[in-house]
């Protein structure tokens, strides 16, 4: 046992299942490495999911989800245990996610938009890969605040207290946000509202 953890540990519940996230990390902190591959098993997929609503493709979504558990795993004996490991998982999630779209807007000042034919979709079918385009490039049109929590809230099914603390606002702000993008979302889809109803 290290003893330099030992400030760390009066801080956990007292009563801990040997396999919530909560033991996990105190047992990595305490040596016990294996344990970090259950976190990424238990979460990744979570964490796959917010990339790519967030980012609206399938491409970034393994080096941006290899990017966020290395960062976990550098920060891990960080952690304070004041909130959920998820809703620290997903906040660096989202920041990550922020930092790529960041670079991408960079990138196409200076480089011009590539041809989004041969980008991958999840759900099978022309139809629906058109729709699902068309919703995502609406989507993608919306203000960054507006549309990681409106993708957290309606397509992740996060309540609004993950969403305030993932993205680090009130619950009163995200409810607004997340009000405002879906008036926003239903005028820019307004002309094809019949079509996406079939």
């Amino acid at each position: 046992m290290r003893i330099k953890k030992n400030k760390l540990v009066l801080q956990y519940p007292k009563v801990l299942n040997s396999d919530d996230d909560f033991s996990l990390i105190q047992r990595f902190n305490n040596g016990e490495g294996s344990t970090f591959n259950v976190l990424v098993s238990r979460h990744r997929e979570k964490v796959r999911n917010i990339i790519y609503v967030s980012m609206g493709n399938a491409n970034s979504i393994d080096d941006i989800a290899q990017d966020v558990f290395i960062t976990v795993f550098k920060n891990l004996d960080h952690f304070r245990f004041e909130c959920q490991f998820s809703t620290w998982l997903y906040r660096i999630t989202v920041n990550k996610c922020r930092d790529q779209l960041r670079k991408m807007k960079i990138r196409n000042i200076l480089i011009p938009i590539k041809d989004k034919e041969n980008e991958i979709f999840y759900t099978p079918g022309e139809e629906k890969k058109e729709m699902k385009e068309i919703v995502r490039t609406a989507i993608s049109k919306l203000p960054e605040k507006l549309r990681i929590p409106l993708l957290l809230k309606d397509i992740e099914g996060f309540s609004y207290q993950e969403i305030a603390d993932t993205v680090q606002c009130e619950i009163g702000t995200v409810k607004s946000r997340i009000f405002r993008a879906r008036e926003n979302l239903r005028e820019q889809l307004r002309p094809i509202a019949k079509e996406l109803m079939l």
